[in-house]
């Protein structure tokens, strides 16, 4: 872009000998200017018609800035002069830095500049199926905007406001700088003692449009050419603000998933706002800030409800600014998850404009959307604020997680470095695992108290932060194989092969996100297993000649399923506990060669896990292979089976073992016992055992291809098919 050196920035200390010698005159002029000047249209006026009024040429535009002008250098006759006459030639001033302005933003096409449109919440992402309207910023609050279509009169109500018109706002933002430039320049050139009264003097109080807007005012400053010494204004508030913040680097933060706080289930992130302090060395965490971006749910509400408004934008969104320490004392502490932190390839510079622009938005009523518009996103839209031409916000524009967003950041070379800070409990283990070694090798002796007091969070109080919280504390630590950089893509599709009985089909499947316990473990938190939006349709091939059975079917379509391990005989706490909400295909064994069904289906489980093997050296890992038992509940509901529903409760026992890196397998035994109500009929049990194993295996091609082999037999005679075998290709993306 070829942007035009603006030639409105008058230097009032300098007076050329032509000038002076026209001095009286121009002194004359400007009396008899008065009368004149107050039918001449003010700023104001000016931008409430919406128009470019006045257009110059580059020629024209000159001719006006280079009108004669009396300097404060010019001695006693230029005091005589009233301080109406003041106003006057700050009026004209302020109109000719507006002209030229306006022709340059014409010219360059800058009220449709992207940093522009950023800056006002126009969501440019044409791809978005959720909430993104190209036409009007996302923000509707009046204060937001200088150009207000209800503040115009009846015969200019054509005009759009600021929330409708980039054009219009960024018409109205120069029509405020010029007036605060020429009173600037004013003050500058006369003395402060000519403006003690005036209302053009040094703007005070927050209310000037410097203060409100800074990021905007620096960005058009930057554009236009603009010295930032005219841009002078009292802003007590925001200065205080950002010599708190003292921004002088930003960090992502990622705190792992955390499946025991469903909505902390997908993990988190904020930013890191550094110091010079914090920067010269990252440990002193006392020296930095959060940036947090979370919903402001009401916490009364049932969790049903919560998470609904917070998918539909019924919450609003809110912009938090602590205390780092405190921030991540609540993830490292208080939910014993591993944080990683990445720097920003972002200049100090950069680093300011992003905090003004915070600055800005903090207090808007924004709302919050949990899939589109979240604490991850919101990093990526301030990125895209500076770095326009790299438009990260629309490369994810249908879903937005934590991990997608440090993926895209790394692939598009904004991280700098990562570091990893381990959890209270993944110091523990690591103090277990430490200990376990030396017993292993006869170097010292355990016992039971001390494998006690290391695992007890009231004795052990090893922590990464120090006791007042200030400092962050290198154990030697090897960090766990679970930096998100690392992790397979989230979406994943498959195509399998397979045979159920006498007939074979084919599946093709499409799942959202996001890991089970078979995927490739890098990047993940240990023994993670959370599935969303996963569906599977299947293909007999019946040739015609089975009518009982649908030659297309929906097999599955999870909405969400999940289980969290903790195991006992490690140093995690909490429970492990699972659930399910789906849609699935059983075989109802009340009656008779019974056939499978579509049915609803919504489950829980909760009991114990244990840990076994060896973690790798020097890590706080727990150990790699996994065996658990599991009481269940499930109610299913569907036309096809009996009674038209059926009510279970047993127990599901299984393990999953680690062979390598590339390959795993799981063996599972489900021992329901399914209750439909009592019946009439001799052939039709209404309570009945239905025993089901599984078994799966899968070997890792890539980060991005795997083979997975899965089996089951289903322990009923009075099914019509029990086993079922397939061979499926998952593609991850």
């Amino acid at each position: 872009m070829s942007l035009k050196p603006t030639t409105a920035l008058m230097d009032f200390s300098l007076i050329n000998k032509r000038q002076r010698a026209c001095l009286s005159l121009a002194v004359v002029g400007l009396l008899l200017s008065a009368p004149v000047q107050a039918v001449i249209p003010t700023p104001e006026s000016l931008v409430t018609t919406g128009e470019l009024a006045f257009e110059p040429s580059p020629a024209a535009a000159e001719s006006l800035t280079e009108m004669p002008i009396v300097s404060a250098s010019s001695g006693e006759q230029a005091k005589s002069i009233p301080n109406v006459d003041v106003d006057d030639k700050q009026n004209k001033q302020a109109e000719a830095l507006l002209a030229e302005w306006r022709y340059q933003v014409k010219e360059d096409h800058l009220a449709q500049h992207l940093t522009w449109r950023r800056l006002l919440y126009f969501l440019d992402d044409k791809t978005s199926l959720f909430n993104k309207d190209v036409s009007k910023s996302l923000i509707d609050d009046p204060t937001f905007f200088l150009s207000d279509s209800s503040q115009q009169n009846s015969q200019q109500n054509s005009q759009r406001d600021g929330q409708q018109d980039a054009s219009a706002e960024m018409d109205a933002m120069l029509v405020a700088l010029s007036e605060e430039v020429a009173a600037s320049q004013g003050m500058n050139s006369h003395g402060a003692n000519l403006h003690s009264s005036s209302s053009h003097s040094k703007t005070s109080a927050n209310n000037s449009v410097i203060c409100r807007f800074p990021a905007r005012t620096h960005w058009l400053a930057g554009i236009l050419g603009i010295d930032s010494h005219h841009l002078q204004a009292d802003c007590p508030a925001f200065d205080d603000w950002m010599t708190m913040l003292a921004p002088e680097q930003l960090s992502v933060m990622f705190a792992e998933e955390y499946l025991d706080s469903p909505t902390s289930a997908f993990a988190h992130t904020l930013l890191r706002i550094d110091s010079k302090a914090s920067v010269a060395d990252p440990s002193q965490i006392h020296h930095a800030y959060a940036l947090n971006d979370t919903v402001d749910g009401n916490p009364d509400d049932a969790f049903a409800i919560y998470a609904l408004k917070s998918t539909i934008g019924a919450y609003s969104n809110v912009i938090e600014i602590d205390p780092y320490p405190m921030k991540l004392a609540k993830y490292l502490k208080d939910d014993e998850r591993d944080a990683w932190t990445y720097q920003l390839d972002l200049t100090p510079e950069e680093t300011k404009q992003i905090i003004r622009h915070v600055w800005e938005t903090k207090d808007l009523d924004i709302p919050y959307y949990f899939s589109t518009d979240n604490c991850a996103s919101e990093i990526l839209r301030l990125i895209d604020v500076v770095r326009f031409e790299q438009n990260l916000r629309a490369q994810l524009p249908y879903a937005v997680v934590p991990s997608d967003v440090i993926n895209l950041l790394d692939n598009e070379g904004l991280l700098l470095d990562a570091r990893y800070t381990p959890s209270d409990s993944t110091v523990r283990q690591a103090q277990s695992n430490k200990a376990k070694t030396a017993t292993d090798f006869g170097y010292r002796a355990s016992t039971k108290n001390a494998a006690r007091n290391i695992n007890s969070t009231e004795y052990n109080l090893m922590s990464s932060m120090s006791d007042d919280l200030e400092t962050v504390i290198n154990h030697g630590i090897v960090a766990s194989d679970n930096n998100p950089v690392d992790r397979h893509p989230l979406q994943m599709a498959q195509v399998s092969i397979g045979q159920r009985g006498d007939n074979s089909y084919i599946d093709l499947g499409l799942r959202s996100g996001f890991h089970d316990t078979l995927d490739r473990t890098s990047g993940f938190p240990q023994f993670f297993s959370l599935e969303a939006l996963d569906a599977r349709l299947r293909f007999y091939d019946t040739d015609g000649d089975d009518d009982e059975l649908d030659s297309l079917v929906l097999e599955n379509f999870t909405v969400v399923r999940g289980r969290s391990f903790n195991p006992i005989n490690t140093d995690s706490r909490g429970k492990t506990w699972g659930a399910s909400i789906e849609a699935t295909r059983v075989n109802d064994g009340s009656q008779e060669s019974g056939r499978d069904h579509l049915v609803g289906s919504v489950g829980y489980e909760s009991g114990w896990s244990w840990a076994f093997g060896t973690p790798r050296p020097g890590t706080g890992e727990m150990p790699p292979q996994l065996c658990y038992t599991l009481l269940s509940g499930q109610a299913q509901a569907g036309r096809g089976i009996s009674k038209g529903f059926r009510v279970g409760a047993g127990v599901n026992m299984g393990c999953r073992y680690q062979i390598n890196n590339q390959l795993r397998a799981q063996a599972q035994l489900q021992l329901p016992y399914w209750y439909h109500g009592g019946s009439g009929e001799s052939n039709v049990h209404g309570h009945y055992w239905q025993p089901i194993s599984t078994l799966g295996l899968q070997y890792d091609i890539d980060k991005k291809q795997a083979l997975r082999i899965n089996s089951s037999y289903e322990w009923q005679n009075r099914i019509d098919t029990n086993n079922d075998v397939q061979l499926s290709y998952r593609r991850y993306f």
